[in-house]
């Protein structure tokens, strides 16, 4: 293997010093060593910045001075990482912990891959470590996505690294000829279904998308037990039938997202075991008519997702699905 590209990650931080001050002890602590590490602040009140500054020297903490979203602040990063010269861009969840090894297995298993232009790494529950988060994802014939081997026990079949259609956004590594070809997170998303639309754009340019299973890493957000909150429904309910006008989804995949959006909004209507989903009811419409209206970046009204985070709402693969 010749010399080892420069990989920059970036890490999005509010309020979440103890996670993120673990994210990075985590990360700093591995294999890895021709790393640069960003953490991009949005205005936290809990000492994060400071925190950050005095434990790691090394790494660049960036303060935001608005909340672009998990796309925006992300691009943020990504511009100053390839401002370094970064051959990759690891773009990373604070509420993550890696595997001493995690870094190097990835890059490991992309530098014999010149097709590969997005890896991840096999991703775990951080509250059952040997359980399966996600393996990678997939998009069915209809559009509708999904993570490989979601809330299964790690049993040691899967350790070759496959070519999925997506990676989960928690732990992202893309290189630059990439972000050059076709650019880098579309920031109409916001946040959710944006990393599985620039593996789309990616694969559609002709590049492979590969999850590496020997690259640990457990991540804190979507327990099993995860319930979110209506902002996620409206983020999930607009972008999915962005990210499928955008690409110009199949009309079955059209008219499949839109039967079961319409199905959901009466029976949360019309159905009393439904009342305790009317705010979710009342976002998916609100998630509809901004489509129509090609109304994109934060929901109106709603409280702004904190930087880096819950962009967890995952547990539905892909966005609405998932993330």
């Amino acid at each position: 293997m010749g010399p080892l590209p420069l990989v920059a990650c970036v890490i999005l931080n509010s309020n979440r010093r103890v996670d993120t001050l673990e994210c990075v002890g985590s990360l700093l602590a591995g294999s890895y060593s021709n790393l640069r590490v960003f953490v991009l602040d949005c205005q936290s009140r809990d000492g994060s910045v400071e925190a950050v500054r005095e434990a790691f020297p090394s790494v660049a903490v960036v303060e935001l001075d608005r909340n672009l979203g998990y796309a925006g602040n992300n691009n943020v990063g990504i511009r100053l990482a390839l401002g370094e010269g970064a051959g990759w861009v690891f773009v990373l969840n604070e509420d993550t912990v890696l595997a001493a090894d995690c870094l190097e297995r990835m890059v490991q298993a992309v530098v014999a891959r010149p097709d590969v232009g997005i890896a991840g790494p096999m991703v775990y529950h951080h509250d059952e470590p040997d359980v399966i988060q996600s393996a990678g994802g997939g998009l069915t014939r209809f559009w509708e996505g999904f993570h490989v081997a979601a809330n299964e026990r790690d049993d040691g079949r899967r350790r070759e690294p496959a070519i999925v259609q997506w990676v989960s956004g928690c732990a992202i590594m893309v290189r630059r000829e990439v972000i050059e070809a076709v650019g880098a997170l579309d920031e109409r998303f916001f946040i959710y279904w944006e990393e599985t639309e620039w593996c789309v754009r990616a694969a559609k340019a002709g590049w492979g998308i590969l999850h590496v299973p020997d690259a640990k890493v457990w991540h804190k957000g979507v327990r099993r037990d995860y319930r979110p909150k209506p902002p996620v429904t409206y983020y999930s309910t607009r972008n999915r039938l962005l990210l499928l006008r955008k690409h110009g989804a199949p009309a079955a995949a059209r008219a499949l997202a839109w039967a079961q959006i319409l199905r959901t909004l009466t029976s949360w209507t019309v159905r009393p075991k439904w009342r305790h989903r009317r705010a979710h009811r009342d976002a998916m419409w609100r998630g509809v008519v901004d489509y129509r209206r090609s109304r994109w970046g934060q929901m109106p009204d709603a409280p702004v997702p904190t930087a880096g985070v819950q962009r967890d709402a995952l547990d539905e693969p892909g966005g609405g699905r998932s993330r």
